[in-house]
């Protein structure tokens, strides 16, 4: 039997993500939305204030967090630290993208795996009258950095995949669809998700001293072609892609990534011109775990934000 939604969360949320947050507490009228002084002393360093710190005490409470740059991280994680502390019901940290999680492994000696290095920090955040934090996050960039989290918090990982598989089905051409996957990665971390399309694996081969993007198994011909991955950074093998595909016979090719980083306004690759130059993506699918991308790319074909905010209002109520 289901258990109805009844829990009422209140909600802090750093100043990235505020339109996030108040997305989140739209789809629920159990989210009350509450607020932070995000203030500096002269030299820089956070003067942080929890407002009405006194009246959560016994509630449950979740902080919707944006590590979009080392420069922010340390005045959200002293907030994230002193929230449990306040005499909650409960505590969730809601990070939807964990920004090292690319850096997950050491190839060789010297090499710092800061995947680790930042889950071992969120390992500590304060155990709450509840019990340990639940760390909410989305689509991580590799399944095994679970156990980079010790026993102390329980992290909870979401997908944005459902959110991708709705817009589909809304295509005028939904039953022309084949998903493609930029590499073994991408395959292995998506397909059992979307297992009723049919499929095209792409992979990186070494020529000489480049690495050129070939069309590894699957028939992308007279097909709408969705390239899906976790992230996308400057969006070279995106683009590379396309290219193969295309080559191959797509008549569409679309993209999504859960988290839309591009660094350097790297957007900019993938925007319709003006100018009657080949557009080269059909769309291309975002969600909102990156707020500054977000606001960036603001009705700029081909790119379409789909919202985790219904998932996110879902997830505070486990």
């Amino acid at each position: 039997m289901e258990k109805p939604n009844t829990k009422q969360v209140l909600l802090f949320y750093c100043v990235e993500a505020e339109e996030l947050a108040r997305l989140v507490a739209a789809q629920s009228p159990l989210i009350t939305l509450q607020s932070i002084n995000w203030r500096s002393f002269d030299d820089g360093f956070p003067n942080l204030f929890i407002n009405n710190a006194q009246d959560i005490r016994g509630q449950h409470v979740a902080f919707l967090a944006a590590f979009s740059s080392p420069a922010v991280i340390f005045e959200q994680l002293s907030v994230i630290f002193a929230l449990p502390r306040l005499f909650v019901a409960s505590f969730t940290l809601v990070l939807p993208f964990f920004p090292t999680g690319s850096f997950e492994r050491m190839e060789e000696e010297g090499d710092v795996a800061t995947a680790f290095t930042m889950a071992r920090i969120l390992s500590n955040i304060p155990v709450s009258r509840g019990g340990p934090t639940s760390v909410v996050i989305y689509d991580i960039h590799a399944l095994q950095e679970r156990f980079y989290f010790s026993d102390n918090v329980l992290p909870l990982f979401e997908t944005g995949i459902p959110l991708l598989k709705q817009r589909l089905d809304q295509l005028p051409d939904a039953d022309k669809i084949v998903v493609a996957f930029p590499d073994d990665g991408a395959w292995k971390r998506f397909h059992k998700q979307l297992d009723h399309f049919p499929m095209v694996v792409c992979a990186k081969v070494r020529e000489g001293d480049k690495r050129i993007v070939r069309l590894k198994e699957g028939n992308p011909a007279g097909c709408h072609v969705v390239i899906v991955d976790d992230l996308v950074q400057s969006g070279g093998t995106l683009i590379e892609c396309q290219k193969v595909l295309a080559a191959h016979g797509a008549t569409k090719v679309s993209a999504y990534v859960t988290h839309a980083v591009f660094p350097k306004n790297s957007f900019e690759r993938f925007t319709h011109k003006d100018d009657g130059s080949d557009k080269a993506f059909t769309y291309f699918w975002i969600t909102d775990s990156c707020p500054r991308t977000v606001k960036s790319i603001a009705n700029k074909a081909p790119f379409e934000v789909l919202s985790l905010a219904g998932s996110i209002a879902d997830a505070l109520q486990i």
